[in-house]
């Protein structure tokens, strides 16, 4: 198998790095991964992650919640009711931070379509990109969504979008600064990009360490903090227009970390950890389980 060796630092070209952490795939494997970190800028990314051409494996089990539309367990379903509050929350971000009502709409990563359908109804002029053939097919069975492949990424045209969003997908992608040019090329002067991604520098995050399931090896390759997320940005010719915080991810966050950790009572010592990470960003949204990432162009 290929794997991905890492010597230099994507974000300010040091070479500089030392082991963090080492994680589990709790989730798929139960293998082991190496965490590094730039001991230039302190940038924190997997080290001997599957190139992008075999990690699929890592993704095929039934319950992987970003490809299929499960219902089963606690968390499961309590991921689905925060996902329908956060729909319109999200719709109401984009049409605040875009100015528009209606608009042409890129989501990288559309998973099973659900967000995607809902701007669609919005009235957005939506394209969407998934790399999993069996969510683009429930997509297209359920919304009637023509979700591309991610080689449909280089055939649209520069300049084409208003918005374009990436919600818990960034820290996926193998070639990152390459996908920040291609963001930058396809924007309209005017637009918006809009980043999620988990926060390694969350109060859950660091009570948890090593066992902290936002890691998610190897599937996630980037482990970006609110001051990382900031610099990419200027790097590639953007600037942080605003950021805000998704306090309701630690809920989830931690009652699966509990669930790994095999903790006999995983969903109440969750929802105390989602607690207390809820509170703690309230005094300091830097220290959020996952934040949103509002950038312009310069």
């Amino acid at each position: 198998m290929d794997i991905l060796n890492i010597n230099t630092c994507p974000l300010c070209g040091g070479k500089h790095l030392g082991h963090a952490i080492t994680c589990t795939d709790h989730y798929a494997t139960g293998e082991q991964f190496s965490l590094v970190r730039c001991e230039d800028c302190g940038f924190i990314f997997t080290q001997g992650a599957p190139v992008e051409a075999e990690i699929g494996r890592y993704y095929e089990t039934p319950d992987y919640i970003s490809h299929s539309d499960t219902h089963k367990g606690v968390m499961n379903r309590v991921y689905h009711e925060v996902r329908k509050y956060m729909l319109s929350r999200k719709a109401k971000l984009i049409k605040r931070t875009s100015g528009l009502s209606k608009g042409s709409l890129l989501d990288i990563g559309t998973g099973t379509g659900y967000f995607s359908n809902a701007m669609k109804e919005r009235g957005w002029r939506v394209k969407a990109i998934e790399k999993n053939a069996k969510a683009r097919a429930f997509a297209k069975e359920h919304f009637e969504l023509d979700v591309d492949a991610e080689d449909a990424l280089a055939e649209y045209d520069d300049a084409s979008f208003d918005v374009i969003t990436l919600w818990h997908v960034m820290e996926h992608l193998e070639h990152l600064n390459e996908t920040w040019e291609k963001l930058s090329a396809l924007l309209k002067d005017r637009g918006v990009l809009i980043v999620a991604v988990p926060n390694a520098s969350s109060y859950d995050a660091q009570k948890y360490k090593e066992w902290w399931a936002a890691y998610d090896v190897p599937r996630h390759l980037w482990h970006f903090t609110p001051s990382a997320m900031q610099q990419f940005g200027v790097k590639h010719g953007f600037k942080l227009a605003e950021q805000h915080p998704m306090p309701f991810d630690a809920f989830y966050v931690s009652m699966l970390t509990e669930k790994y950790k095999g903790s006999r009572w995983a969903f109440l010592k969750g929802m105390w950890t989602g607690l207390l990470a809820w509170f703690s960003s309230l005094a300091k949204e830097e220290r959020s389980s996952s934040m949103i990432y509002v950038f312009r162009k310069k």
